[in-house]
């Protein structure tokens, strides 16, 4: 049952993401992958998330603190880092060649080394058509003013 809700949500969102009817099957791939991005993120899963990441992803988090792939899967996997929730608007795809940029806004809670946070960002995750798949090369989020 969770299985198909998942892929309800993920057909329900690939549709919206994108805002062309046109869209082929790499830009609908990407679209799957930005929202996996996020429910892996919001489920704790790690595993799941890992191969959508690159060997040298980086992310940089509203604070300016850079975390590789490896420590943040391992805060993902202990449960010292989680998100309890995970709402995304705005969203835009430019693509590169075989490079995407999606940028937008989102609204975050969850719990991290610094305890527990909420607020609304602006994002920004670059992605790279590798081998048949996306992969994340970045991702960096800003604190938006209350």
């Amino acid at each position: 049952m969770k299985r198909r809700r998942f892929a309800a949500v993920l057909a329900a969102g690939a549709m919206l993401a994108g805002g062309t009817a046109a869209a082929g099957p790499r830009e609908e791939a990407l679209q799957l992958a930005d929202l996996q991005w996020n429910h892996f993120r919001l489920h704790s899963d790690a595993k799941s998330l890992a191969p959508l990441l690159a060997e040298g992803w980086v992310l940089t988090h509203s604070d300016g603190k850079v975390q590789h792939k490896a420590d943040y899967l391992a805060q993902l996997a202990t449960g010292s880092r989680r998100n309890t929730a995970i709402t995304n608007h705005d969203s835009v795809i430019q693509y590169y060649g075989d490079t995407a940029i999606v940028t937008g806004k989102s609204v975050q809670s969850g719990v991290g080394e610094q305890g527990p946070f909420s607020g609304s960002f602006r994002f920004t995750r670059t992605w790279q058509w590798q081998d048949g798949r996306w992969v994340m090369l970045a991702s960096h989020s800003s604190r938006l003013a209350p």
